[in-house]
């Protein structure tokens, strides 16, 4: 059917909801508006589905997602007796219709025969994961769109090791969804008794399983409770878990009260991102006022963790996921020599677009480092891999994009975990009279300056991943010897598997398939062009190595207008 076609099934259908009719006739006379909503599907891909909130086959609304979970309730159906028996956990944070969405995905699995545990309240995305381990169930849903605008939102779904579902386990549950082409036909039972609240001591436990992972009892025993520590949950759902982990610690927490409620307008903030100073504003306004050393701030499904610090001025600078990440994994490996706990066999997991300075630092411990695709799901099969053929002990895994993780307790990003470890590495620091900023400087000392960046570029319209990945492709066959003063040294077509050098030798890449060109610099930088997977904007990642800072910032303009010239090429 066309679009418009599409449209008026759904307004001559007696089955759509008052709101939803409402809402499609505003747009009765919007051609542009109805092209988007109906022109095209939502794409279930590897991590979910994600978009705008409203009514149409491309958006996010409680007909999509009765859809999706009933993709996945046939898919479950396939399984054995005994998986099918151990039910789904469902969890949801604080935008707009997250609870709707939760209640009718728990429904849908209730009308297909399918146990639902659903958490009373909003819960962050590792809390889902590890509800998943703890309860033993065949599979998890987190209703969340992260960090996007407020406009979205989103359908995620994890598989039982509490790692988003599998590339192979997904495509069959998209073969499910893609054979309801009614969208108003699945049906629910929100009052069924197969929906089952999930155990009050899943909370309790899991910061239980936090608490094991303290690298600094003595540091934070010291210095915790006067430590001036502000949080904000950005409206979000980290507000109950971040300030019980800190406070059980000892570590003193003042929050930004005017950030605590469940807003999903998110009123106070442009975009719910913490990777974002301006998102971090209002806290960093307070501890200003309140003199205190460092800021947190999580997003909504509090995954990903921001932070402040005051560097040698005084001042509060925002940190780049990058610089968390290298703070992290320096802390943690340090600390676990000290206490003599560092695994012979330990490895660290990042994904290919984060900071180059990684390996540095690995290197210098004996651990080691491997790389994966963006997204946290593949740093979560790592895990389960070195699980059951022991070749390796996970320590840590980090995404540029503010995703860490220490522990197994979940396989997701968990700013819950990475707010208490960043909390005692500051108590730690200040407990051998140095500070965070300090600390930084040292490390770029000793392993080189790195400057990483990120930029985007937005697209709209229905065809915006068509036009991202048309891109992508041009880039894999042309010529590109250098970028600004850096030679190119090899390009990795992650698309193809494939490694080619300058000198056109080849090699086959042991990792995940997915669309991105990846530049091997000199010195050790590099440049990655990739399309977002869940929003519409080509992302373009930097990290150039040099003397220090004035140099990398000279260099890394000449690269942007090298990559922005070349882009242009290929466009063409």
């Amino acid at each position: 059917m066309s679009y418009r076609e599409n449209y008026q099934s759904w307004m001559n259908d007696s089955r759509l909801c008052e709101e939803g009719r409402a809402e499609l006739a505003a747009i009765a006379s919007d051609e542009k508006e109805k092209e988007y909503r109906f022109g095209g599907e939502l794409e279930f891909g590897t991590a979910g589905m994600r978009g705008l909130i409203g009514y149409g086959t491309n958006m996010m609304n409680v007909y999509t997602v009765m859809r999706a979970t009933q993709g996945l309730a046939e898919y479950i159906g396939t399984l054995s007796k005994e998986e099918q028996k151990r039910g789904v956990v469902i969890s949801y944070d604080t935008r707009r219709k997250s609870r709707e969405f939760a209640q009718a995905a728990a429904g849908v699995l209730a009308k297909n025969g399918i146990k639902a545990y659903l958490f009373g309240d909003v819960h962050p995305v590792p809390m889902l994961s590890y509800a998943v381990r703890y309860l033993h169930t065949v599979a998890g849903i987190m209703i969340t769109a992260s960090h996007n605008p407020k406009e979205y939102n989103g359908y995620k779904v994890y598989g039982e090791d509490g790692a988003q579902m599998s590339p192979e386990a997904t495509e069959k549950v998209v073969r499910f969804i893609a054979r309801i082409t009614d969208y108003l036909s699945v049906s629910a039972d929100e009052q069924s008794g197969l929906i089952l609240p999930v155990p009050e001591e899943v909370d309790e436990t899991y910061l239980e399983e936090l608490g094991k992972l303290t690298l600094s009892p003595a540091a934070v025993k010291a210095c915790g409770k006067n430590l001036k520590l502000v949080y904000t949950p950005v409206h979000g759902s980290g507000y109950v878990p971040v300030t019980r982990i800190l406070k059980r610690l000892g570590i003193n927490v003042t929050v930004v009260e005017a950030q605590t409620a469940k807003d999903p307008e998110f009123s106070t903030v442009a975009v719910p991102n913490p990777e974002y100073k301006e998102t971090l504003a209002m806290g960093i306004a307070l501890a200003d006022e309140i003199q205190a050393d460092v800021v947190f701030g999580t997003d909504p499904d509090s995954d990903r963790l921001g932070v402040a610090v005051k560097d040698e001025k005084g001042e509060f600078t925002a940190l780049s996921g990058n610089q968390v990440g290298i703070l992290l994994l320096d802390y943690i490996l340090t600390r676990l020599k000290e206490e003599g706990a560092l695994p012979a066999n330990a490895a660290v997991v990042k994904s290919f677009v984060t900071t180059g300075m990684a390996k540095a630092i690995c290197d210098d411990y004996g651990v080691a480092l491997y790389e994966t695709p963006v997204g946290f799901k593949f740093i979560g099969e790592k895990i389960k891999q070195w699980e059951k053929d022991g070749k390796h002990t996970y320590v840590f895994g980090f995404e540029e994009s503010c995703g860490y993780l220490r522990g197994t307790h979940a396989r997701d990003k968990d700013a819950v975990v990475a707010s208490m470890l960043c909390a005692e590495m500051v108590c730690y620091y200040a407990y051998i009279g140095k500070t965070v900023s300090r600390r930084l400087s040292e490390i770029y000392a000793k392993y080189g300056y790195v400057l990483d960046k990120n930029v985007s570029i937005q697209y709209a319209g229905l065809n915006a991943m068509k036009e991202m990945n048309a891109v992508v492709d041009g880039l894999k066959s042309a010529s590109v010897p250098a970028f600004g003063d850096f030679k190119v040294v090899a390009v990795r077509d992650y698309s193809a598997s494939v490694r080619k050098t300058a000198e056109g030798k080849t090699q086959a890449l042991d990792i995940p398939k997915c669309n991105c060109v990846y530049y091997e610099l000199e010195g050790g930088s590099f440049i990655c062009v990739r399309p977002s997977g869940t929003e519409p904007k080509l992302k373009i990642y930097y990290s150039i190595k040099a003397e220090n800072e004035k140099a990398a910032q000279t260099a890394l303009e000449k690269a942007k207008t090298a990559v922005s010239e070349l882009l242009e090429r290929v466009k063409k």
